[in-house]
């Protein structure tokens, strides 16, 4: 009946209509209405019930006229019907489904025409309990139309409030899609200008020495095919993220600080000597600053490959105190700012810089004071 709210109120209707039928039969020859007439009445009284829920104004109004069309038609013998219970249907309607102002026009109505009917077609005194009765009638349909229409309303700010709640979780979805396409960037950006940078040296190198020292540039063309079997690996790594639904797609850890000592290693064979200096234990650092300090040593790094020019050194410094973890990246080449700027956009240093404060860090980075670059990272962790 809720899926079909017409079948529902069509069985009231039809309901009401037997009753006031077999009470006209049980009435016939006690009264001289027209048959006609009274199935009009009927018809208007029981009939809008069907479409109440759709059309709740116009079906009330509709049962108060049939209800006063009785009033001045039918006579003193038979001044009242079953069917009289549809304007306590549209009573009811009016409050649940059109409001409480409404309602109270439409209550004063029926009182308007209670009282008429006392007055001229049964008679003050004797239809005093019957007009009790009516009252009270309608009175329990005001009730129930309070009741069902606060519940509606109920429902219905329910309803909203769970779309909202569906729209917010969408946003949220999406927000948090942006953020990974944004993570998944960083990941790719640091990769591949590392990555590349070491492949660069290495290829310039092996030009040099292809003739003079073949056997120099056969190293250097072998690292150039490893750095790009690492890049290439960790590339689909991140990618599998954007490809999850593919069942075969093959989940790798996420570097931490200990591949530290894998890119000084890496960096020195591009021919950049780096000292590498730790102090602390890195081994139980949260997830997020473990990747954190690898990919900025990473940028710092692929920064001194590309900028600092020919016999340059650098030195990278971990501290792990009690409740920070101190980096320092320091090279002696000549790079300048304008040159980091010119040649990749800055977007090296912005992604470091976020990735810092992300996690709760700071990030300075600058000529150093006696020649060269210096990157100065510092993030919070829990005491261990």
């Amino acid at each position: 009946m809720r899926a079909h709210p017409v079948f529902g109120d069509s069985l009231i209707a039809g309901s009401i209509a037997l009753f006031d039928l077999i009470s006209v039969f049980s009435m016939a020859g006690t009264t001289d209405i027209q048959p006609s007439l009274y199935l009009l009445v009927g018809l208007l009284l029981v009939g809008p019930i069907p479409f109440r829920r759709y059309h709740p104004v116009g079906t009330s109004y509709a049962i108060l006229a049939g209800g006063f069309i009785q009033l001045f038609t039918q006579s003193g013998e038979f001044p009242a019907r079953l069917g009289d219970f549809a304007l306590a249907v549209a009573l009811y309607t009016m409050v649940a489904y059109v409001g409480r102002q409404q309602g109270l026009l439409y209550a004063m109505w029926l009182v308007i025409g209670s009282v008429l009917w006392a007055v001229f077609r049964v008679g003050t005194l004797e239809a005093l309990p019957a007009l009790f009765v009516v009252f009270v009638i309608f009175a329990f349909s005001w009730a129930l139309g309070e009741f069902v229409g606060a519940r509606r309303a109920y429902y219905n700010e329910l309803d909203q409030r769970l779309k909202l709640l569906e729209t917010e979780r969408d946003q949220a979805a999406k927000l948090a899609v942006g953020e990974e396409r944004s993570r998944i960037a960083r990941e790719l950006h640091d990769v591949v200008a590392h990555s590349v940078s070491v492949m660069i040296v290495h290829a310039d190198g092996a030009l040099y020495t292809i003739r003079s020292s073949p056997e120099q540039a056969e190293n250097a063309v072998r690292t150039i095919a490893e750095t790009g079997r690492l890049a290439l690996t960790e590339m689909r790594r991140l990618l599998g993220v954007l490809r999850s639904d593919e069942a075969e797609t093959q989940w790798a850890p996420q570097p931490d600080a200990r591949g530290v000592v894998e890119l000084a290693e890496q960096t020195r064979a591009a021919g950049v000597p780096v000292r590498l200096e730790i102090s602390g234990d890195l081994d139980n650092l949260p997830a997020g600053v473990g990747l954190g300090l690898y990919r900025i040593v990473q940028e710092a790094l692929t920064n001194v490959l590309k900028h600092s020019g020919s016999g340059t050194s650098a030195v990278v410094r971990l501290t792990r105190a009690d409740e920070e973890v101190r980096l320092e990246v320091v090279d002696d080449g000549f790079g300048t700012p304008a040159d980091v700027v010119a040649v990749s956009g800055g977007n090296g240093l912005i992604g470091m810089r976020e990735r810092a404060n992300v996690l709760g860090g700071s990030l300075e980075a600058g000529p150093n004071p006696g020649g060269g670059w210096r990157v100065r990272a510092v993030f919070p962790v829990a005491a261990g």
